[in-house]
């Protein structure tokens, strides 16, 4: 599927609308260019829109819809892909911890496939060797040119050939970028739970598009909770049905005992370490799975309005 090559265009194209996207380029010819689209500039809906496919490498379409009224009006985020794995977990899955001497981001976006470092690219078999490569980093900071680049390095391009694009969770394109991953969360708990994602033939996912923050720690939490008790959908399936009887059930968010609360709240209890909150608590609210080779159908989970009221209201 070329995640590089077809994310790299999307780059191309969208560095040639920067006043129309709310984004600056800053390239200085030597050093990796960086998309700023969140730190120093407003963003768009628009540039949100492109991120999250970039993020996905072009596997899925991303559009603005409007809310159910179980929240209140609104918009929100709708996300389908025809290659969910190739789309979701070899380049959306925020699964690249960027770190450099006081520098951090969560690194997203087809690059992971160029370095397969993480061990699911073992299990999904998905890999690719391109002669560019893309990356999203969710961060305030622009990084030092050491961490373009390491990054560059382990994706095995030349330097210039690498694109980072950078957005902060509390702002526009941020806020946007981390609510299309609603698929990406139900394959990722699908994925912990020792289900062959090879299985997986399409997905659909929707959840409400929060405001925008006042600060990350805020923006995390309510963009974390847009999934968790706001994000529905539906996957189709080739799989056998017992498994899937079994399976079901445990995907949902409230699945985990940490479920119930904004995520804030467990965010702070667990003094901001993801890494100790129950990892099945990443997943969305509710689930329907179709499986296509006997028309079976399972669903799973609720939706929480009154946490999401509280939590796009703090």
């Amino acid at each position: 599927m070329r995640l590089n090559a077809s994310a790299a265009q999307m780059c191309e194209e969208m560095m040639r609308k920067t006043d129309k996207l709310g984004i600056a380029v800053h390239d200085d010819g030597v050093s990796v260019p960086l998309i700023d689209c969140g730190i120093n500039v407003p963003g768009s809906l628009a540039a949100g829109i492109v991120v999250s496919e970039i993020c996905m490498a072009g596997q899925g379409k991303v559009e603005i819809v409007p809310m159910t009224d179980f929240v209140g009006a609104g918009p929100a985020i709708s996300v389908w892909s025809d290659h969910p794995v190739a789309g979701c977990m070899a380049a959306q899955y925020a699964g690249w911890q960027v770190l450099h001497d006081d520098f951090f981001a969560m690194g997203s976006g087809p690059m992971r496939a160029a370095a397969g470092k993480e061990e699911l690219f073992r299990k999904i078999g998905y890999t690719e060797n391109p002669t560019m490569a893309v990356g999203v980093l969710e961060t305030r900071k622009f990084p030092p040119p050491a961490v373009g680049e390491n990054l560059a390095r382990a994706c095995d391009v030349e330097l210039r050939k690498l694109t980072l694009l950078l957005a902060p969770t509390a702002s526009l394109v941020g806020t946007m970028q981390v609510v299309s991953r609603s698929i990406e969360t139900a394959l990722h708990k699908l994925y912990e739970l020792g289900f062959d994602l090879q299985q997986v033939t399409s997905g659909y996912g929707i959840a409400p598009l929060p405001p925008v923050a006042g600060d990350d720690l805020a923006a995390i939490g309510r963009t974390n909770d847009a999934i968790l008790y706001g994000g529905r959908v539906t996957l189709w399936v080739t799989a056998d049905d017992d498994e899937l009887a079994e399976l079901i059930p445990q995907v949902p968010s409230c699945a985990s005992p940490e479920h119930g609360r904004p995520f804030s709240e467990i965010f702070r209890e667990k003094n901001g370490d993801f890494y100790a909150i129950d990892p099945h608590l990443f997943s969305p609210a509710w689930i329907r799975v179709n499986n296509l080779a006997t028309g079976r159908c399972w669903d799973a989970g609720r939706l929480e309005p009154e946490i999401l009221r509280q939590s796009f209201s703090d």
